[in-house]
């Protein structure tokens, strides 16, 4: 009978991945966890059998299959049917209509064009809190406004309804929100993005929402569940990367100005570690162990991120490594539509926030600081500094 264990999770204070990653790697085939709900789940730990796991058709992305995971007490992943436009829950043919229709929106050429608005963005938030004083929560006063502000100008969404979509979207991120508050948060959210859709459709301006709907290819529906999924993922995984990769920064300064410090702080925090879930659809053989049609899989990005097979010294923090494909923006289909953006939002927030305070220090220690254990996304709840 196959051992079924505790699903991993990081310790309090810790940063880097749970510790079981290394020896779910180590073991052969694949292991089974328990997961709340009373389910089991394929965890899967190795970066080649990550990649495999995300690039097989055989294998679903779509809630709407039996035997698709949940992670938390309660369901984390919308429904399609639910939210049409929820275009991650989607398996081929229809998962490509979506992409086709907003793949022109998120292309290198586009985003550098947004290059100025996120530097102003970057610089604008630095302003208020120098204007504030020496000392700052760096999570509520830069790195959540800087993409909440940037999606909002990308989406044409008013960045005074922030407040709005960043609380729901809390509830919607959090494992322990009851079914009922998850389903309150949607809904206001939802309508919210409705009235917006429906303002667009009559007073276009230059925003993507309403070139979504001069080109026709989308229904206003559809494009409401496209702005929504959007606007949560555009600034919550931007905020949490931004926020532990300052205090990485802080912590290892002799890497700050470095070239190749958004691609490790992508690697090394994943902070995105169980978004992709998974479910097979047929009977599929990965890493040498056969996972049975409507079986749920677990792919966990952060283990495939510390394979030490793909990148040697995986634990530690190192901006000057060379090799090694990282899958922090998922990998095949389903990857990442809107990964040129956060690279320039990282870009432009550590660089600018490390010239312009160059004495920048944590006012806690680090191991006090707040972390989000119960959320889907990784991340700081506060991030106290001074300089």
């Amino acid at each position: 009978m196959t051992e079924t264990i505790e699903f991993p999770r990081r310790r309090p204070g810790q940063f880097s991945p749970p510790d079981e990653y290394a020896r779910l790697r180590e073991r052969p085939g694949l292991v089974r966890s328990a997961l709340p709900n009373g389910s089991t789940v394929w965890l899967v730990a190795r970066h080649e059998d990550v990649r495999a796991v995300l690039t097989d058709r055989r294998i679903s992305a779509s809630p709407l299959r039996e035997g698709f995971p949940t992670i938390g007490a309660n369901g984390t992943v919308p429904s399609p049917e639910a939210i049409p436009g929820w275009f991650v829950a989607y398996d081929p043919p229809e998962h490509a209509r979506f992409r086709k229709a907003l793949v022109q929106e998120f292309t290198v050429r586009r985003i550098a064009e947004l290059k100025g608005p996120v530097q102003r963005t970057v610089s604008a938030r630095i302003d208020a809190m120098l204007d504030a004083g020496r000392t700052a929560d760096l999570v509520s006063d830069f790195a959540l406004p800087v993409p909440s502000t940037v999606i909002c100008h990308l989406l044409g969404v008013p960045y005074h309804d922030h407040e709005l979509f960043e609380t729901r979207t809390r509830t919607l991120v959090t494992f322990t929100s009851t079914d009922a508050q998850r389903t309150l948060a949607t809904n206001e959210l939802l309508v919210y993005i409705g009235k917006l859709v429906a303002v667009k459709s009559r007073f276009p301006g230059n925003d993507l929402i309403s070139r979504a709907l001069a080109r026709g290819t989308l229904t206003p529906r559809e494009i409401e569940g496209v702005a929504l999924l959007l606007l949560i993922a555009g600034h919550e995984t931007t905020a949490n990367n931004i926020a532990l990769g300052a205090l990485l920064l802080m912590q290892n300064p002799q890497w700050i100005g470095n070239a190749g410090v958004v691609e490790e702080v992508l690697r090394y925090l994943s902070v995105a570690d169980r978004v992709a879930l998974r479910v097979a659809i047929e009977d599929v053989e990965i890493g040498g162990q056969l996972i049975r049609a409507g079986e749920g899989i677990v792919p966990l990005g952060a283990a495939a991120n510390h394979d030490e097979k793909e990148f040697a010294g995986a634990a530690e923090f190192c901006p000057s490594r060379s090799g090694g494909h990282h899958v922090a923006f998922g990998f095949g289909i389903h990857q990442c539509l809107g990964q040129h953006l956060v690279r320039l939002e990282m870009t432009e927030a550590f660089t600018t926030l490390f010239e312009r305070l160059p004495g920048l220090r944590l006012d806690r220690p680090a191991e006090e600081l707040p972390v989000k254990h119960d959320g889907v996304i990784f991340g700081l709840r506060s991030l106290p500094v001074r300089w």
